[in-house]
């Protein structure tokens, strides 16, 4: 895959008046609507959009994604290549040279020993973190001089730009962190709600699940920016009121992740005070399987864990009946309308890397049915299926959100219609993709024989993404809960695949792996049941300028570019 390189400020050009910044800090206050509330500033420790979203007004990697996903410099003087010489001509390392005039916002100097720190901490085998898959085949980071860092790899990599681009992967102080490595890393809860930054706004306050206050970073490296004094980060409440406090009453000028139906967004932005805008990148809403048994009666640490396979979720057949089941145009058309697509794939996007499966589009119920009497499941009195005293009966569990609740009603009838019954269950958003190792209900305990939900990738390159679903990366008591590898998938063959990859040099075969890789999760195995393709949705007041909705990267990837429009 090739990818573009920016010059450096060319992507904050996309948004930003010349004349906007006369002044740090000019413009006052903007207010941020969450209404998925984070419960961390360090992303590495949570693997949901929203701690990723909230972690990068403070935290930045070494480089970034444009709203066309085309990778920029931040921390760095320039994106590594083989023409300069940063890309190794074996592939297999990556030199950065980092900016030398980068302070973090305690007004110490940037240096490569916190890039290094960075990996090591993410890269602990007791760490727990969530982006372990942005590290997949590094073999070492090393501090070649105070302003330059090389990545070593296993093999070649002909597109090295995973562990440190994106927001996905920001850099944290060593100073700071350096007693928050391995176990200890959730403990630090003044570090991880308050981290030390080299963004555009740093924190002044953190309240889990609730508020965060911020401050324009005084080191920040533009002097001229952000033009926002203050920023104030609101969580909690639904979908419709977020959109609403922006659109309709004023009060607030951003409201991340508008998930609402094309009429109630419609309707909301007929009152004249913003709108929501949409982009397409790689998000999917998806049903994860559960491969192992989630049963309250299992011992605490054993439920969920691949010491106990799914009592009939391990039957290909049922999983493959889910699938058949679901009519995935009609929730488009309910749901989302044209910010959304039927999808069988797991990655949708870049094209070359999507899948031409197609097979899950049309719906067949007759067709499930069959396959389920094949397999032995045999309709009960009540019409539901059993075999060998075992009733498919599951607990289907997601968000608190009018979309995916109008979406687990369907779907729960039309898995009637096959024999499977239903409970359905709904967790508060800031809790279900939130972080806490004890909490019950979030989605890497996986409580629950099915849930959905919906994530993506920073850039262009799906292979860490693909790479998240290794035999290693299940959540278990033994990483905290904080594995990437939800359904709990495990196949040598696709372990084999995800070490392979990255070291093929050319782009055709690496796509073609990686559908292949995107068709074992999906289409062969139903670990992950994909239904909607859905495009980023966010909602900004017509008086908040610069922005410039992101797909591709973290949605405040240009934070430090907003400003305020004077009418």
């Amino acid at each position: 895959m090739k990818l573009r390189t920016v010059l450096m400020g060319a992507a904050a050009s996309l948004a930003m008046a010349p004349a906007a910044f006369a002044e740090r800090g000019s413009d006052g206050q903007v207010n941020i609507i969450m209404w998925q509330a984070p419960s961390t500033m360090n992303p590495y420790l949570s693997g949901g959009t929203k701690e990723i979203i909230a972690g990068s007004l403070v935290l930045e990697p070494l480089a970034g994604y444009d709203t066309e996903g085309n990778i920029f410099p931040r921390l760095v003087t320039e994106i590594p290549s083989l023409e300069n010489g940063g890309i190794s001509e074996d592939l297999t390392s990556v030199t950065w040279k980092l900016r030398d005039d980068i302070k973090w916002s305690d007004g110490t100097p940037f240096t490569a020993e916190d890039v290094v720190f960075t990996g090591e901490y993410c890269m602990h085998p007791e760490g727990g973190c969530s982006q372990l898959a942005k590290f997949e085949g590094v073999t070492s980071i090393e501090a070649v001089d105070p302003h330059t860092v090389r990545v070593n790899f296993d093999s070649p990599r002909p597109d090295p730009f995973s562990a440190f681009v994106g927001g996905q992967s920001p850099i944290l102080q060593k100073a700071q962190f350096e007693q928050c490595i391995g176990a200890n890393a959730p403990t630090c809860t003044e570090q991880n709600f308050n981290p030390v930054g080299t963004g555009a706004f740093r924190v002044t306050e953190f309240l889990t699940n609730d508020t965060i206050t911020l401050e324009a970073n005084p080191e920040y490296r533009d002097p001229a920016k952000p033009a926002f004094a203050t920023m104030l980060v609101k969580g909690g409440g639904d979908a419709a009121g977020a959109a609403r406090s922006v659109m309709e009453t004023g009060e607030f000028d951003y409201a991340w992740n508008t998930q609402l139906a094309p009429d109630v967004i419609a309707g909301m932005e007929a009152a004249g005070r913003g709108k929501v805008s949409a982009a397409f990148g790689s998000l999917v809403e998806r049903i994860h399987v559960n491969l192992t048994d989630p049963s309250s009666s299992l011992p605490e640490g054993e439920r969920s864990t691949r010491a106990h396979p799914h009592p009939f979720l391990t039957d290909p057949a049922v999983r493959k009946a889910l699938s058949m089941a679901i009519d995935r145009a009609l929730l488009v058309e309910i749901g989302y309308g044209p910010a959304g697509q039927p999808t069988c794939n797991y990655v949708p996007a870049p094209e070359a890397w999507a899948s031409d499966n197609t097979e899950c589009l049309t719906q067949d119920i007759e067709g499930a049915n069959a396959l389920l009497d094949e397999a032995g499941w045999v309709r009960g009195p009540d019409g539901i299926r059993e075999k060998d005293g075992v009733r498919l009966s599951m607990l289907f569990q997601t968000s608190v959100n009018a979309v995916r609740q109008d979406f687990q009603a369907l779907i729960k009838q039309w898995w009637s219609e096959i024999g499977v019954e239903t409970e359905l269950k709904t967790v508060d958003a800031s809790v279900f993709f939130g972080s806490d190792a004890g909490s019950p209900d979030t989605l890497q305990k996986f409580y629950a024989d099915v849930q959905m939900y919906a994530d993506n990738f920073d850039g262009t390159n799906p292979a860490p993404y693909l790479a998240k679903h290794t035999c290693d990366k299940a959540p278990s008591p033994a990483n905290q809960w904080q594995g990437e590898g939800i359904s709990r998938f495990c196949d040598e063959e696709y372990d084999r695949m995800v070490d392979e990859i990255e070291g093929i040099v050319d782009a055709d075969e690496r796509a073609a792996m990686g559908r292949k890789m995107n068709d074992m999760l999906t289409k062969d195995s139903n670990a992950i049941i994909p239904i909607v393709y859905r495009g980023t949705a966010s909602a900004h007041s017509n008086t908040l300028g610069g922005v410039a909705l992101n797909a591709w990267d973290s949605e405040t990837w240009n934070v430090a570019d907003w400003y305020r429009i004077q009418e």
